[in-house]
């Protein structure tokens, strides 16, 4: 049964905004041998962005990787495909994914300072802790312990912020260090936002002190608003808000049958080796932290099909089903769904012709004439 207005505390909050993950990595966003109608290249993504854009879409996300793994043979670099999407468009803003280690904050202040400028300050960032051990002994870059990622992570975005808003900028941290340094032409205002991710102790503290966005791993509306309620009490405490992202696999058709169909499939057809050789990856990184958990802490091997624990967010079934999840999750905090999809320019358009309006149509507070099952 659909929720009165005087139960859903979501009316008159500013609506939920939409993201999608962008497929500039090869093997879309599941781990799976079915078939996908996504591509990794540059002409596909290009008009997904436009697709995406006019179906109602706010943000796009890229992806930073630099070896191949777990399906994924072959990556574009995040910063440079970003910037070819937003020259497609006219008002999505994309999140560049940028790693500390490979990127230092004044190259990355740089960059996307330009791109601020080329794109009328569409460009955003999307600062990866690091999680692939792998990954950083193939590039010859230094692994740090858990924790210690986060804290140069955090020096990174301070780094960031302090030339992007100040001349003959001064910095003495641990990882990073600025002398009197001025970049011009400085962003246009406002500044690009900054987003993180992360579950852990630690991760979590950063985007409590720093952080415009936190995006988390996919999970139900319930665990979910427990981060949600942690991270705004440590920011309150902080003098700072930030803003809550929760990933998500949509598969929405027109009977939850149908959905479900798909749903068994992908996880039938997933690849053991690769899901097992990403799951002993997360997990350890997660062990790593102090508490012992991170992203991954919970995850079983249907959920990590998905890199992002996508399906346990549970937008699979029919439209109306989706958008009276979707508003479960703004009642938890949520300010913004990440989606992945398996075949993104078709399922773009659906999920913005077929589900976003009815998204809109609950959060002014007008009931669905059918309630979801």
């Amino acid at each position: 049964m659909s929720q009165t207005d005087s139960e859903r505390p979501e009316v008159g909050r500013e609506p939920v905004k939409f993201a999608y993950w962008v497929p500039n990595v090869s093997g879309g966003l599941v781990i799976s041998n079915i078939e996908q109608r996504t591509s990794w290249d540059v002409d596909y993504n290009r008009k997904l962005a436009q697709i995406a854009e006019q179906s109602g879409f706010d943000y796009a996300l890229s992806q930073i990787r630099f070896t191949a793994g777990y399906g994924a043979e072959f990556q574009h670099e995040s910063v440079s495909f970003s910037h070819a999407l937003l020259a497609a468009t006219e008002r999505l803003k994309v999140i560049a994914a940028i790693l500390p280690g490979p990127w230092n904050p004044v190259l990355a202040a740089k960059q996307i300072a330009t791109i601020n400028h080329l794109t009328n300050s569409r460009v955003a960032v999307n600062i990866v802790s690091g999680w692939f051990r792998g990954e950083f002994a193939a590039i010859g870059e230094p692994w740090l312990d858990h924790d210690e990622r986060y804290r140069r992570s955090e020096e990174f975005i301070r780094a960031l912020r302090g030339i992007w808003s100040q001349d003959d900028f001064t910095f003495r941290g641990d990882f990073y260090r600025f002398n009197n340094y001025s970049l011009k032409p400085k962003p246009l205002d406002p500044q690009p936002e900054i987003f993180q991710g992360g579950s852990s102790r630690a991760a979590r503290d950063m985007a409590a002190r720093v952080s415009d966005w936190y995006f988390t791993n996919g999970n139900t509306p319930d665990e979910i608003k427990k981060q949600v309620d942690d991270i705004h009490a440590k920011a309150a405490i902080n003098g700072h808000k930030v803003k809550i992202g929760v990933n998500a696999f949509a598969i929405a058709r027109q009977t939850e049958g149908e959905a479900r169909v798909v749903l068994d499939e992908i996880i039938a057809k997933a690849n053991p080796e690769a899901v097992n050789a990403f799951a002993h990856e997360v997990k350890n990184a997660g062990k790593a932290s102090p508490e012992g958990q991170g992203n991954w802490a919970k995850s079983s091997f249907e959920d990590l099909v998905q890199y992002n624990d996508g399906f346990r967010s549970n937008l699979i079934g029919t439209p109306q089903q989706i958008a009276e999840r979707i508003i479960r999750f703004k009642d938890a905090g949520v300010d913004l769904i990440l989606l992945g999809f398996l075949h993104f320019q078709e399922e773009v358009e659906f999920f913005g012709k077929h589900v976003i309006p009815l998204v809109r149509e609950l959060e002014a507070g007008r009931p669905l004439a059918v309630a979801a099952e």
